[in-house]
């Protein structure tokens, strides 16, 4: 891997300067790791800054300046672009591909060749938070008793181990089948400095997932015992011992160990202080602020934050509705007119979008006028509200949900009904508390309906993409809405669906070659559009 490349581009964008001091002494020489060690537990504010220095690159403004040539790209936000890209690749996010939609790359897959932007993107983000995170791992002792040393070391290892998750399911096909197969290269705290001497190959999918389970298992137990001893996070944006769960149930799912995946998702529930929106929260424009009771994690956005400032490069410039941002001049999102279609009237969230008229049953009227006057189509977004809920609102400082108590029921509906437990209650009871009162599952399959439940509950939040991965799925955009351009139907399993490694990581890792990376293949070219009720 061209370690110095991610260092360089680390370095421009300021994220390894919180954690430079657990690496050097004063006068510049190298600490071994039982001197990493001390420092960190005789001075923990020094791991702490480091701890921050991981979270904050979550929410960075144009964070790939200088690794994309010094281009301003208005898609170029932290986290939440990756967020933005894999839900602009779905069925699900219907959106115009014009002048001002800087998803359109995603839309029509030009995000894939290696030589593109988006493709830098999200490589440099994802490994970026490794870095830091590998940093802080290797300055702190797993076997410390200290419970603040615990705590710290519990958030570097939770954070890379969300980070190669993903890294997994965006790089190669699921689990199942595929563990020999090519992932990512599995950089870490013990062999990031032989890394860079040598590069390194990509480790296969099972290495990455037992990399992955490794983090997440001694997170849990790090936060088992900090948590124990009276160390809590000071907010949501740091990771909690439900949130660790959540993120070992994620994993389990995409391995389909459906008992362990119940199990934690059990855990983060019984763990967490977040518990399901009921109907009544969500019968309006809501999902922008962390200290909302279902919230189990976030990216947190203040507003003198540069992406705020900027006005336009932030996630809820391009993906929110009642806001000042790009949304009001691309068009805005609108979702699948057939995934709506299979709403309910009698579910709250059909008002999370506007209906065939343009108007939702969930807005006022002076909010269903607004959508008028700003010529937004049928089906438009109407789920996020804006800042401090303010019609119209150009201060972009909402917050951004990273994991939803809601999830953590719907994993655990799909992980019972796929181990032999009763799921099916789980989901009917979960819906007819918070969504739907006169829910009834009408289908044996259990697993699929979870999925649409996901694709209508996590909608415009990121997540959809893993599970069209995880679960083998194509994407047929027939009957959504989309532009003739954007009309795609892709079969599950086509080589388009799998991200690149950039072509600068090709180059500049020596353990690669252009033979080491995922299939180079053409953009799918658009299909003829079909019934709504196809």
């Amino acid at each position: 891997m061209k370690l110095k490349y991610f260092y360089i581009a680390a370095l421009a964008m300021g994220t390894f300067t919180a954690c430079e001091d657990l690496d050097t002494a004063p006068e510049g020489n190298t600490l071994t790791v039982e001197q990493k060690s001390a420092v960190g537990e005789v001075k923990p504010e020094r791991a702490e800054a480091g701890v921050r220095g991981i979270f904050s690159q979550f929410n960075v403004y144009m964070p790939n300046y200088e690794a994309l040539g010094k281009s301003s790209r208005h898609n170029d936000f932290g986290y939440s672009s990756i967020m933005f890209f894999t839900d602009c690749n779905t069925e699900d996010m219907v959106s115009d591909d014009n002048g001002y939609n800087w998803g359109g790359n995603s839309l029509t897959y030009d995000d894939r060749p290696y030589t593109s932007r988006e493709c830098q993107i999200v490589w440099n983000d994802y490994y970026s938070i490794v870095f830091s995170a590998n940093t802080v791992i290797g300055s702190l002792d797993v076997a410390s008793e200290d419970p603040l040393s615990q705590y710290y070391l519990a958030q570097a290892l939770a954070a890379r181990g969300f980070c190669y998750l993903e890294l997994a399911q965006l790089y190669q096909f699921n689990y199942k089948g595929n563990e020999s197969k090519p992932c990512v290269p599995l950089i870490t705290d013990k062999n990031s400095t032989e890394a860079a001497q040598n590069g390194a190959p990509r480790a296969s999918v099972d290495s990455v997932y037992a990399q992955v389970n490794s983090d997440l298992s001694t997170a849990i137990d790090l936060l088992t015992k900090s948590q124990a001893a009276g160390q809590k996070r000071s907010d949501r944006r740091y990771i909690d011992l439900a949130v660790a769960y959540g993120l070992r149930a994620r994993m389990n799912l995409a391995k389909q160990e459906w008992s362990a995946a119940a199990a934690d998702a059990q855990a983060a529930i019984d763990n967490t202080d977040a518990r399901p929106a009921t109907i009544a929260e969500v019968s309006q424009p809501t999902f922008s602020s962390a200290s909302e009771p279902n919230w189990m994690w976030a990216i947190y956005i203040a507003e003198t934050d540069d992406v705020v400032s900027s006005g336009i490069v932030n996630w809820i410039s391009h993906c929110g509705t009642f806001n000042y941002g790009y949304g009001q001049y691309s068009g805005g999102h609108q979702i699948s007119k057939k995934l709506y279609n299979s709403i309910p009237e009698t579910d709250i969230r059909k008002g999370w979008w506007s209906d065939a008229d343009g108007v939702s049953a969930n807005l006022s009227d002076e909010w269903n006028e607004y959508l008028k006057e700003e010529k937004f189509a049928p089906y438009t977004n109407c789920k996020f509200a804006p800042y401090q809920n303010i019609l119209n609102n150009d201060v972009n400082a909402n917050d951004i949900p990273l994991m939803r108590v809601e999830e953590m029921y719907l994993i655990l509906a799909e992980a019972q009904a796929m181990s032999g437990q009763n799921g099916k209650t789980t989901l009917e009871n979960f819906v007819k508390n918070y969504r739907d009162p006169e829910y009834v599952c009408n289908t044996s399959d259990v697993q699929n309906e979870v999925y649409r439940q996901k694709r209508i509950e996590l909608w415009g939040e990121g997540r959809i993409w893993f599970d069209v991965m995880r679960l083998n799925k194509g994407i047929d955009r027939r009957g959504a809405g989309f532009g003739a351009n954007c009309v795609l139907n892709i079969a599950a399993g086509d080589p388009i669906l799998l991200w690149r490694l950039p072509q600068k990581e090709i180059n500049g890792n020596s353990a690669l070659t252009d033979a080491d990376n995922n299939q180079a293949t053409p953009v799918p070219q658009a299909v003829p559009d079909a019934a709504v009720d196809l």
